[in-house]
């Protein structure tokens, strides 16, 4: 952002009786919260309907049982409704990676079968990618994708490490480190075309887009609702299409184990479930308050204006002056380039998110691609322009010093 340039400040969003949109959560007052895409922020009435359930649940844990896969299958439905999906195809899990590792245990031993990933992945689902060439004794093909791809830029460099050996692909459907958008459609209809497995990363989909599964054509597709659509920890869905569904089984293996698919994923032992039975709680919340397309224009406007003022301040502070282009952008993200020395590593950017709470008094996303550092902001309803005003005039100064400090070290240990 130049001097001069006119930027549009976003009106913070208000609850239906004027109170700012943050009252209706219970995040910590002390902390300014940029990184809603890690974990979400869960809202006061799903929180509410959650403890509800608990208290019901040990109230008589016999009767809650027993009558725990009829409740899952009614959220299942709502759930797969919100995400213009048949409840058929609609299984609950944990979280995305317990989705994928269903997947991949699923998946008939193919020896010599190799899998593609990208070089965008969540480090967790290609660990597991990992693991399952290790079992076909088979290996891993790493696509690389420059950040600033466009579409066809990033299916070229997907399809140019796809032949006939090849297996399986994972991909992002909204890549976690570098805040992008990947075309898992047209990747879909090729791999379809070839008789190649897709599996699609869609862990930050839920809710930050409209229909994330229309127009997708994979074997499976998995999704956090605790992200952005603000459900409690633990909440996520596994959809999947055609023969592969049939062979997919919960990673406990309990008395629903002769079900078929969904229903076998409903009996989950004694799993604490009122994580997902509260997820329509708050998918609704969202959407009876402000409604999702208007909650969705917001993080995104939100975001863009945040990038545009931390970028603006890092520039003032002698470091590169305007957000980053990651060639697919993604609503309620933006990237922007830390300063030199910070963030080159996925160990070293974790680090900064760590430190930051203590230090910047700031819940932020501190990300690593390709040896670079970038601070990864995330938006939503309950944010305002002043969350992202405060980071530019009180800590980018702050993280500036902490870049030359490592720059420093680091010149130190060259000597």
């Amino acid at each position: 952002m130049s001097e001069g340039d006119v930027v549009t400040v976003p009106r913070p969003l208000t609850l239906p009786d004027g109170r700012p949109a943050m009252a209706g959560w219970t995040l910590d007052p002390g902390l300014r919260h940029l990184n809603h895409g890690s974990f979400g922020a869960v809202p006061k009435a799903a929180q509410e309907r959650q403890n509800a359930l608990r208290a019901e649940m040990e109230r008589a844990p016999v009767v809650w049982f027993a009558t725990l896969p009829e409740r899952l299958a009614a959220a299942r439905a709502e759930i797969a409704g919100r995400l213009r999906t048949d409840a058929k195809d609609l299984a609950l899990v944990p979280n995305a990676g317990a989705g994928a590792s269903v997947v991949h245990a699923a998946l008939a031993a193919r020896p010599g079968g190799d899998i593609v990933v990208t070089d965008h992945g969540y480090g967790a689902v290609t660990m597991g990618a990992e693991r399952l060439a290790r079992r076909w004794g088979s290996r891993v093909r790493t696509a690389r994708v420059p950040l600033t791809a466009d579409a066809e830029q990033a299916y070229e460099a997907v399809l140019a490490e796809v032949d006939d050996e090849v297996a399986l692909i994972v991909l992002d459907q909204i890549t976690s480190a570098t805040a992008r958008l990947m075309p898992v459609e047209r990747v879909g209809a090729e791999a379809a075309r070839r008789g190649i497995t897709l599996l699609v990363d869609g862990a930050h989909a839920p809710g930050l887009l409209a229909e994330p599964l229309t127009g997708l054509e994979c074997d499976a597709w998995i999704g956090n609702l605790h992200k952005w659509g603000c459900a409690p920890r633990g909440s996520a869905v596994l959809v999947a299409r055609g023969p592969l569904r049939e062979e997919l089984h919960p990673l406990i293996d309990s008395w629903g184990a002769a079900e078929p698919f969904p229903d076998r994923f409903d009996h989950q032992g004694t799993l604490d479930a009122t994580g997902v039975l509260a997820a329509p709680t708050a998918l609704r919340f969202i959407d009876d308050t402000w409604g999702w397309d208007t909650a969705r224009r917001h993080m995104d406007e939100l975001a863009e204006y945040g990038a545009r003022v931390v970028a603006a301040a890092f520039a003032r502070a002698g470091t590169p002056a305007d957000p980053v282009d990651v060639g697919m952008p993604v609503p309620g993200m933006r990237l922007v380039r830390l300063p030199d020395g910070l963030g080159t590593s996925r160990t070293a950017a974790d680090a900064l998110r760590d430190r930051a709470p203590a230090e910047l008094g700031v819940e932020a996303a501190f990300t690593s691609f390709g040896g670079l550092g970038y601070l990864r902001l995330s938006a939503h309803v309950y944010n305002t322009p002043e969350d992202y005003e405060h980071f530019a005039e009180s800590c980018v100064a702050v993280v500036a010093r902490w870049a030359r400090e490592a720059r420093g070290n680091a010149a130190g240990r060259a000597r």
